[in-house]
């Protein structure tokens, strides 16, 4: 069975960080895409960066660009998200999202979803 499980998120001051941590089980984590999304109140669901294995990081939120950071640790089938500099514009529940064999910022391409955690940045 595959399962994605999130944790890190938390509230945060304005120019504060977080790191997001995505555990992986019940698939070949080399051959999955692992990515980001976000979903604000009353918004919806948004891709926000991808990493696929070999490849560079692909980012889908401009705003996100020098201050968030994907990474995976193979060996322990985690992927990690470092939010730094954080604003309240990205506020919302992040969601760990597994699509095989390639990244996509499109929900509708998600093989599998984590539960989500909920990030609330304070102004």
């Amino acid at each position: 069975e595959v399962q994605l499980v999130e944790s890190g998120g938390g509230l945060v001051q304005a120019g504060g960080s977080l790191r997001l941590s995505c555990v992986a089980s019940g698939f070949n984590f080399d051959d999955y895409g692992i990515g980001w999304f976000r979903q604000a109140p009353g918004k919806e669901r948004e891709g926000v960066l991808c990493l696929l294995k070999g490849d560079a990081p692909r980012y889908y939120k401009d705003s996100v660009k020098g201050r968030f950071t994907i990474s995976r640790d193979r060996a322990k089938n985690t992927v990690y998200l470092q939010m730094d500099r954080l604003e309240s514009e990205d506020t919302g529940v992040y969601y760990c999202a597994a699509t095989a064999f390639y990244c996509s910022p499109f929900v509708s391409s998600i093989d599998s979803w984590g539960q989500g955690t909920q990030v609330t940045v304070s102004s």
